[in-house]
Formats: C-alpha cells, structure tokens, sequence
C-alpha cells in the first residue's frame, strides 16, 4: 500500500469528524455557552488561574497531551501490521479520545478549574471521588516515569538532542516574560521571536556537538534520569505563565510543523509501506508485544487513539487558561485529533521500514537472530546515520530513522540522513519533555486536592512554599520510579494504566452528561467507549500480570497494575449505579409528568 493513500484517507476522516461529529459533542452533548464566564476569569491569580488567547491555550494542550504515546505507541503496534493500528488510531481517537477530552475539560471548566477527582466527588459520590484521587496519583506517578524513560533512551550520551532541548528553557522564560511584562498581547511579535530562537538552536546543535563545549551536554543515563524530576520540580513550582505555557507554545509549533513537513515529505516521496496489513504476531508471541492484537494493541498505541493522561491535563493545567467556553470544541477535541494524526504519520514511519530492518532495531539482536529475518538497508542506514541502530528497542530509534529516511529521499535533501536523524530525535524529545512539565505541575494540583480532603485549608492554599513542597514530592515520587525501572517494566503498566483512567474519566463523564442533558443517548457518547476501554484494559493487565510481571518476580509492577485494576473496577461500578440511579429518577419524573399533562 502506498503511504500517500493512507495519509490522505486519514487526514480526510479526521478533519470531517472534527467538523461534524466535534461540533455535534460541543452543541448538542455540551452545549458550551460563551457566554458563561471561565474560571480563568472569575478567578485569575497570575499564577495558575490565568485567561489566555485560545491558540496559545491549544498550543499549551496540544504540547502537553502529545508525549510519548503518539510517537512510541504505533511504531511499537506497527508489529501488529500496519491495518490494526491505522484502524484504531482513527476510529479510536474520533468516537472515543477526541470526545473524552472535551467532556473532561468542560467538566472541569463547569467545576471552576477542579480535578478529575473532585469532579467525580460532585458528580458521583465522595467515594468515587477518594478513591479516583488515590488512583489518579499513582496513575500519574506511573506516567510520568514512563514517558519520562523514552527521553532519556533518545538523548543519553547526545549532545545535539540535549542542547537543543534545554535552549527551549530560557527561550520560553524570555517568551513568557515579553507576552506578559514587556509587550502584553503581542503575541504575534512573541511567536515569531520565539519559534526564530528555537530554529536557531536546532541549527546550533550539530555545531555544539562537534565543539570543545559538548562535554556540558553529554549525559549518561543515570544524570538524565536525576535531571528530568529536577526540571519537572522547575516547571511545576514557577508561575504557569513564565516556563509552562511559552514552552509548549512554542513546541507546538515544531511539533506541528515537523509533522506536516512529514506529510508533505510523504506527499514527495510517496513511498511504498513495507510491513504487511497484517503479520502473523496478530496471534500473539511477538518479539516486542508478546501477547495478541487484542487487548495489547490498544494499550500499546494508547495516546494515540484515547488517553487518560489527557484527562489529568484536560482537569489541571488548561481548563485554568481558557478563556472563552466556546474554545473548548478546539483545545479539546481539536486537539485530540491533531494528536492522532501524528500517531498516524508515526505509523507512516515505521512501516515504510523493510520488516527485517523494523524488527532488528526494535528488539536485542539475541531475539532478532531468532526470528528468521533478513536486513534490507540497515547497515546502509546505520552508515548514514553516523550510529549503528540495530538492537534499539524502544521505538524512537526506528521513528527516527524512519522519519530521516522520509525527508532525505526528498529530491535536494540527499545526503542529509545523518542531520534528519538527529533532528527526529530531537523531535521526540521535545515531544515528551512538555509532557512531563504539565503533568508535574498537574500532579502537584492533584496531590494538593488529595491533601484538602484531610485538611481543608490545603486545597484552597495560595502558598507558594507549599506548590514548592508538594512539587518536589511529586517529582522525587516518579523520579524514584523512573531511577529504578527500565522500558520493558514501565511501558506496559504506563499503558495498562493510562487507558484505565480514560475509564473512569469516561465513566464520571457519562454521569454529567445524563445528568445535565437528560437524554441517555448523549450520555451513550461516552458510556459506550468506557465500557469497551474498561474491558480491554483490565483484559491487558491480567494478562501482563500473569504473563509477564509474576515470571520474571516483578513484584512492585504486579501490585500496581493490580491495584489499578481494582480502583477502576470500583469506580467504574459506582459509577454506572450512580449512572442507573439518574435514569431510573429522570424515567419517573417523565411518567409523572405525562400523568399530570392527562
């Protein structure tokens, strides 16, 4: 199949499920109301709660839901073929995460900017709403260290990637500074200044790496794995306003822009996809994901398709930035679907790849021996990569490499593999870095909720030693985890755990619905994708419990997907009893009614 086929196809279903099925779930199932003050608004401090130009606010959330999972996920799932991953990223992202999203920031708008947690608490009970609370913070503590160890396998021992990566920082302080004391409301001059700097030090990078000065930008990945929880602490403490909103911004655009380089590269070279539709791993006993299409296909592209995490930005960081209700058709369906697009281009990538090349960069060459296959081009691409990139399992590699091979066969960039390979992982990086400094700072949202519970006083505080405490705690909390773990414990229960709070965020949204409009079948909008991630996640933790973390004496991954697995069941029961509870009342009401017209 030829990828062009493939990319126009989904960039035509996507922008029509945003035009019609989007405006349907803001209308209709929402009914947003510009009208209606935000809490940005009623309750600006200039420190968290802050009305914000709505592309600035898109770009802040595009930036901070698109991690790893997009990337990662379906080069990973590409092992499958690339039909069932393709399938799903579309289907998945339009029916079920493009809805989850906007029902979660909405919700939270509606509750003044609260967490998922207090949101379940008014909507469900206080018992869905404690145990959400205790269930959001390891989920989000899981999280971060997953896409936390994705970076730090794309930059160790890379000082272009690095430098890159850490020029965003003051770039974004001095963009922020501009927008918000030097020139306010300029964001036009802001943009422009911001996005010359960043092509500046992605210029930069090759030259630093070749200089005597590379030394301060070569990492292990021990010092990587301390870093990434100190700028998470960093980004987590300062003013939203200064560090957090800027930089993804500003990332938004090199994320956006890469991407759609990407598909006019695509659009040039039209290359053939070199993976089968469907490969025999469908079955189960794959080199990479062991178990069968279903339930791991869905986990594994997570992101991509539907995403808890989105729900924890979605109910922390955003929904304290927009401005107008009317915005969130475009920050938060929007936004998903821009997300699967990039999971689709990602996909794109990986498959272009022979198979024999795919496979023996995504798994240890002691396994790839096993296989049978043969290399088509990777000592080639090794060579003009400048690194060899065989047994680099993980997935950014073979997206990378992908992704260079793409650009470089673009008729004037020939020669330039070694240049787009870098700056692919340069891409990812910066992909899952804005990631990590939202999901910090929501975090630290969140474990102040959970600590309100106990002591009131805490939840309502403006103390800027307690944001700086309870930043630290929360970044030392996943920086342990990340410290400790590798890939192969981490990513799956990051995946197990990531779809199960799109559950429960899914089921806590369904109540709201029915509660709201009424109407069951609205309420169905969600209802119906909860049941199906509900059972496929809790499907995909047994298995990886059993199969998987108990083998090898994985103690502590066993307890957490364990745990998370209980906790949702929990709240998804509560959930629809409070759900049958609202109908059976609305049905009586109705019946009332009709009598009394008679």
């Amino acid at each position: 199949m030829n990828a062009l086929t493939l990319i126009v196809a989904s960039a035509l279903i996507l922008m029509l499920s945003y035009r019609f099925y989007g405006a349907f779930i803001a209308a209709k199932v929402l009914t947003l109301d510009s009208s209606v003050l935000t809490p940005s608004v009623r309750m600006e401090d200039g420190q968290d709660y802050v009305p914000t130009n709505k592309w600035v606010v898109f770009g802040h959330h595009f930036a901070a839901i698109a991690g790893a999972g997009p990337l990662v996920g379906p080069v990973l799932a590409a092992q499958f073929g690339y039909l069932p991953g393709a399938l799903w990223i579309l289907i998945g992202a339009v029916l079920g995460g493009a809805v989850h999203d906007a029902v979660v920031l909405f919700a939270s708008v509606r509750h003044d900017g609260k967490s998922l947690s207090d949101i379940a608490k008014e909507e469900v009970g206080p018992i869905t709403g404690f145990i959400t609370g205790i269930a959001i913070l390891f989920i989000i503590t899981i999280t971060m260290a997953g896409l936390a160890m994705v970076i730090v396998n794309a930059l160790y021992k890379n000082s272009w990637g690095v430098f890159t990566i850490s020029m965003t920082i003051p770039i974004a302080i001095f963009v922020g500074i501009y927008m918000r004391k030097l020139r306010p409301g300029k964001l036009g001059e802001a943009s422009v200044i911001g996005v010359v700097l960043i092509l500046l030090a992605v210029a930069l990078g090759p030259v630093i790496k070749d200089s005597p000065f590379a030394f301060l930008f070569f990492y292990d990945v021990k010092t990587l794995e301390i870093i990434l929880p100190v700028y998470g602490f960093v980004a987590a403490a300062l003013p939203v306003w200064l560090l957090l909103a800027p930089r993804d911004y500003l990332s938004s655009y090199m994320k956006i822009g890469t991407i759609a380089a990407l598909a006019l590269g695509i659009v040039f070279v039209h290359p053939q996809l070199q993976m089968p539709a469907i490969t025999q791993f469908v079955h189960g006993g794959g080199p990479i994901i062991n178990g069968k299409v279903w339930p791991f296909l869905f986990i594994t592209i997570a992101c991509g398709a539907v995403s808890g995490f989105h729900a924890l930005i979605a109910s922390g960081t955003t929904p304290k930035m927009v401005k107008d209700e009317g915005d969130i058709k475009l920050i938060g369906y929007g936004g998903m679907i821009m997300e699967a697009f990039v999971a689709m281009m990602a996909l794109i990538a990986a498959t272009v790849l022979a198979p024999g090349d795919y496979f023996a960069i995504n798994t240890a060459p002691s396994v790839f021996a096993h296989l049978g296959m043969q290399v088509k081009d990777l000592p080639i691409l090794s060579q003009l990569v400048g690194e060899n990139i065989a047994g680099r399992p993980g997935g950014a590699v073979s997206l990378a490499v992908g992704m260079a091979h793409i650009f470089s066969s673009i008729p004037g960039l020939k020669g330039l593999m070694a240049y787009w390979y870098q700056f692919a992982i340069m891409f990812e990086a910066l992909f899952i870095l804005t990631t990590i400094d939202a999901g910090t700072r929501v975090a630290r949202y969140i474990a102040q909720d959970f600590l309100g519970l106990m002591f009131k006083p805490l939840k309502n505080s403006k103390s800027i030693v307690l944001s700086i405490v309870l930043s630290a705690l929360v970044s030392f909390a996943w920086g342990y985890l990340l410290f400790g773990g590798d890939i192969a414990t981490i990513w799956p229960i990051f995946g197990v755990s990531n779809q199960l709070l799109a559950t429960l965020a899914m089921a806590i949204g369904s109540n709201m619905i029915l509660r709201r409009t009424k109407k069951l079948s609205y309420a169905m909008t969600t209802f119906l994708p909860m049941l199906f991630m509900g059972v496929t996640s809790s499907a995909a933790g047994y298995l990886t419990i059993v199969n998987t973390y108990i083998p090898k004496h994985q103690t502590l991954p066993a307890v957490l997907a364990g745990l998370m697995i209980i906790l949702a069941a929990i709240i998804v029961v509560d959930s629809i009893r409070k759900l049958l509870q609202t109908y059976s009342s609305l049905s009586s009401n109705a019946q009332v009614e009709k009598f009394a017209a008679k």
